[in-house]
């Protein structure tokens, strides 16, 4: 394929994402007006996990670190958030200072602090776990995250500043978790409401633009010479070092902007769903963005929120049905293990494939006619058909091994 072939379906690929991200944040705008409260919601939440698993994927696809206990920036965010509204903000006496914006300002500074909260908490464990390659990475991530779980379930931190003589013995509420509600706020005259089940639109456009800006500076971050170097890291640690790159306090770097970004999801979570548990902070919570990373695809930008969309749509379709509903988790390792079987870059590399696939039939029919793109149609299948077959052979020949079947 000559040069001017190449540029010419670069720029039309170019092209498609461009189209693409035009139409989908238009969706987005105009989507609440036609959809009811639920599926508002459910659209907000989708939307606060695309950001989770995008700033969980900074560290595993862009730098090649693996963690499973990115859950534990969620919850400590969630739980900051939940003592600014519930203890801090009326302390502070902001109703006095502030008037009917109070619950906006209080909004904005939850946001804020529980951001800074997880970014300081990653400060800590990100030094430590940084110190460990591979498998080790990851069960020491592991183990901070349950570790929270732990403080949070028992409530250790309400029955240490009890024995110092602070508090009443309770600060995280054991495992009921902490609950809270923001409710109308009025803003030069203009009321509506932040939270409300029946009502959500307004709260789902501030979920919009936070979601919108926390995508952006990621996606500055991951198109910079930083991401660069993260992908150095991610591809070969030792060449990198050798080119002069500490790897280990960029890694750490890395480890605190995904704790900080995965902070801000975990703010504007726990704000729509007016509560925080302890099973937040589980191990299960934690896989959540790590399959939907895989099922977007981890080496794409826009592949974690993909798989994001996937993720909680499928949930809700098997939530339709009681018999898919009852083995929902053998229905997602399914498709876990198709997606990594067959498709290199999850969902979002399949359509980029389909894209440059479609680029190419259409300069081939442009240079062969139909006859062209019929011949590209007969080696797309076959090489497909081709590369399933090697694969599947492929696995039944390790699993077979490690039996000890010949």
């Amino acid at each position: 394929m000559s040069y001017d072939v190449r540029k010419r379906l670069f720029a039309a690929d170019n092209r498609m994402q461009t189209l693409g991200l035009s139409v989908a944040a238009a969706l987005l705008v105009v989507a609440p007006f036609f959809l009811g409260g639920f599926q508002t919601d459910l659209l907000a939440t989708t939307l606060i996990f695309g950001l989770f698993a995008t700033a969980f994927n900074l560290l595993f696809g862009y730098t090649g670190y693996l963690s499973f206990g990115h859950a534990m920036f969620v919850a400590a965010s969630g739980y900051t958030v939940a003592k600014v509204v519930q203890v801090i903000a009326p302390a502070l006496g902001f109703e006095s200072v502030f008037g009917g914006a109070t619950l906006l300002v209080v909004w904005v500074l939850a946001l804020v602090l529980g951001m800074v909260m997880a970014t300081l908490l990653a400060v800590v464990i990100g030094y430590l776990s940084v110190q460990l390659d591979e498998i080790y990475f990851a069960m020491i991530t592991l183990s901070f995250g349950m570790a929270l779980y732990v403080v949070a379930n028992q409530d250790i931190i309400g029955s240490v500043l009890q024995g110092l003589g602070v508090g009443g013995g309770t600060f995280t509420n054991g495992s009921d978790g902490l609950t809270f509600r923001l409710g109308e706020v009025n803003l030069f005259g203009l009321e509506f409401r932040l939270v409300d089940i029946a009502d959500p639109t307004a709260f789902y456009f501030l979920t919009l633009i936070v979601v919108a800006l926390g995508m952006y500076a990621l996606y500055r971050i991951v198109n910079s010479p930083f991401g660069t170097t993260c992908q150095a890291i991610r591809e070969n640690p030792e060449r990198a070092r050798a080119l002069g790159i500490d790897t280990q306090f960029h890694s750490w770097m890395t480890f605190i902007v995904s704790g900080a970004f995965s902070g801000l999801a975990g703010a504007m979570l726990v704000m729509l769903r007016t509560g925080i548990l302890p099973a937040d902070a589980f191990w299960t919570a934690s896989a959540t963005p790590v399959v939907m990373t895989v099922i977007g695809g981890p080496y794409s930008f826009f592949g974690p929120i993909v798989g994001s969309f996937t993720y909680q749509y499928l949930r809700w379709f098997i939530r339709q049905y009681p018999l898919l509903e009852e083995f929902w988790e053998f229905s997602f390792g399914f498709l876990l293990l198709i997606v990594v079987l067959y498709f290199d870059n999850g969902v979002y590399g399949g359509v980029d494939r389909l894209q440059t696939w479609l680029g190419t039939a259409r300069q081939q029919y442009t240079d062969a006619g139909v006859a062209g793109v019929g011949t590209l149609i007969r080696e797309t299948v076959t090489g497909w058909g081709a590369a399933v077959s090697t694969a599947a052979r492929g696995r039944v020949s390790a699993v077979m091994s490690r039996l000890g079947i010949n």
